[in-house]
């Protein structure tokens, strides 16, 4: 029995990328394996399976929840307490099984980094953690304070593991730095599987679709969240420069606000709609007006800074809209193999002169395109299975 944590993603209706990431590899998982879902209880201060409510905050479907944090109801918090305090409200049915394995994909609290090495000494077989990004470490200026705080702890805690999957070479370069800057030792193998993108439903073929969206004005869509490494700022200054030059677009923006980062962001989006500029702002699609989104534009653009994995350059390619983005990183991983235009997105008359060609150069656009639409994809099941059969063989501390 492999238990699988949910600590956070059961216990909250946001939909981040980390979130998915958790969702999409239990599903996969699911068909290979014998799973147990499992969360760390605050309240009991012990792992335990999962129950009715929490299954239900898996399952809903409100996927844009802006509330990230994780939520208790109070009578689970009672019922945490006097488990603890008094005598266990557990039935037999909640304790965890005899395992073969501990994997999460979560990015795990100080709380619960403390309970680890207890916890560990009750799974027989190998513990292994998904690592998404040390963005934090290597931007701390463009992150939020706490994260930045919490994450060398974090980095610390992965050491107890047997196994680190990184989502990209470009994350496992960054863990495996830190960890040799820190002088620590006897630290786990760290081995890379990409995500899986099969969840995305694919844009079906046409003979051109170089008229996507019948829009009087093309649309350059951005998508992802509005926070300082995601660099909206150069994204909306190389905007006003074409505009300024005269060339006519329309920009599309969609990502909820990290409060901490984002606030400049928003508010140069709120000063140039106050100037007239053909900018149009949304903090959170559902699915199928996101998909809408990606179908109706000319192209994307992606200016994140630094990613970990960069779904979002997935997500325009498997809809066929080009995306300009990074030259660097997990971006540059994702788009050597066509489809998207790359520059140094830190340089904004690098993102300025591509945006210009892909607006005038419309055989270079209807090429990328062609290349985006020939993409081969990969998948979950792929990842969980690259993940299940690594585990098998690793040796337990």
């Amino acid at each position: 029995m492999l238990l699988y944590d949910l600590s956070h993603t059961s216990h909250s209706q946001a939909r981040t990328g980390v979130q998915r990431v958790t969702l999409e590899i239990r599903k996969a998982l699911a068909d290979i394996s014998e799973l147990e879902d499992v969360t760390y209880d605050p309240h009991l201060r012990r792992w335990r399976k999962l129950e009715k409510w929490e299954y239900n905050n898996l399952n809903q479907t409100c996927s844009q929840s802006s509330k990230r944090g994780a939520y208790w109801p109070p009578s689970a918090q009672i019922k945490g307490w006097v488990s603890r305090h008094i005598g266990s409200l557990l039935s037999e049915k909640d304790r965890l099984s005899t395992s073969t394995g501990f994997l999460t994909a979560e990015i795990f609290t100080a709380r619960t980094g403390r309970e680890l090495s207890q916890f560990f000494k009750r799974i027989q077989g190998p513990k292994v953690a998904i690592f998404h990004d040390a963005i934090s470490m290597r931007m701390p200026q463009l992150a939020p304070s706490g994260t930045v705080g919490r994450f060398p702890s974090y980095l610390s805690e992965l050491r107890q593991f047997d196994g680190i999957v990184a989502v990209s070479e470009e994350s496992r370069q960054s863990l495996l730095e830190y960890w040799q800057w820190a002088g620590w030792e006897n630290t786990p193998p760290v081995i890379v599987s990409s995500l899986g993108v099969d969840h995305i439903e694919r844009r079906p073929l046409s003979g051109d679709s170089s008229e996507s969206g019948h829009h009087d004005l093309p649309v350059i869509l951005s998508v992802g969240s509005i926070e300082g490494r995601k660099n909206h700022i150069t994204l909306l200054d190389a905007a006003e420069d074409l505009w300024n030059a005269g060339e006519s677009f329309e920009l599309h923006i969609i990502g909820t606000v990290q409060r901490e980062t984002g606030k400049t962001a928003l508010a140069r989006i709120k000063e140039l709609q106050a100037a007239g500029r053909s900018l149009r702002y949304e903090g959170r699609l559902n699915d199928q007006d996101l998909k809408r989104a990606y179908q109706s534009c000319a192209f994307t653009v992606y200016p994140s800074l630094v990613e970990g994995f960069g779904l979002p350059v997935w997500e325009s390619l498997l809809n066929a809209a080009p995306c300009i983005c990074s030259n660097q990183g997990a971006t540059a991983e994702t788009a050597k193999d066509g489809g998207c235009l790359t520059v140094d997105t830190s340089v904004k008359e690098q993102l300025t002169q591509a945006m210009q060609s892909l607006l005038v150069d419309h055989a270079r656009l209807q090429s990328l395109r062609q290349e985006a639409q020939q993409r081969t994809p990969p998948t979950w099941r792929e990842c969980a299975q690259r993940i299940h059969g690594w585990m098998t063989g690793l040796t337990v501390e």
